[in-house]
């Protein structure tokens, strides 16, 4: 078995209008969260953040800003057999996108229901995890 490497990263993608794009996972449900996706072992994290965008969205052509931030969170109990035994802590890098207005979404239906836009309030509360909430909220302007 190959396990996953314990570093992944975070893209969040906003408009403008600080409309923020959020996806809802299809394991476990109402589960919703900003593009994220674990590194290859053979990828930096820029590589894998514009790989994640594509296959989740279908979003590419763009380029995204490396906010040069990262953190650690623990792994949850339900993911850590995909990890080697004893690693019980990943590493997030976050990057993010900004477009001049929504455009329309192409999801990866083998990881997503659904997608919405939303205001950048409503995505924090809706992020599911603790780090996507604190990263919509320190790199998502406010709107004006």
């Amino acid at each position: 078995m190959v396990y996953k490497r314990p570093e992944s990263v975070l893209v969040i993608v906003y408009t403008q209008a600080s409309e923020v794009l959020m996806l809802r996972r299809k394991f476990p449900s109402d589960f919703w969260q900003s593009v994220t996706g674990s590194l290859e072992w053979d990828e930096n994290p820029m590589q894998a953040a514009l790989r994640e965008l594509h296959e989740e969205t279908g979003i590419s052509g763009y380029e995204l800003k490396d906010c040069k931030f990262s953190q650690n969170f623990e792994i949850y109990s339900i993911w850590r057999d995909r990890y080697e035994p004893g690693v019980t802590e990943n590493t997030e890098h976050v990057f993010v996108l900004e477009l001049p207005k929504k455009i329309d979404i192409r999801l990866d239906p083998r990881e997503h229901h659904e997608f919405v836009w939303l205001s950048k309030n409503q995505a924090i509360d809706w992020a599911f995890s603790h780090t996507n909430q604190e990263a919509i909220q320190r790199w998502v302007p406010n709107a004006e």
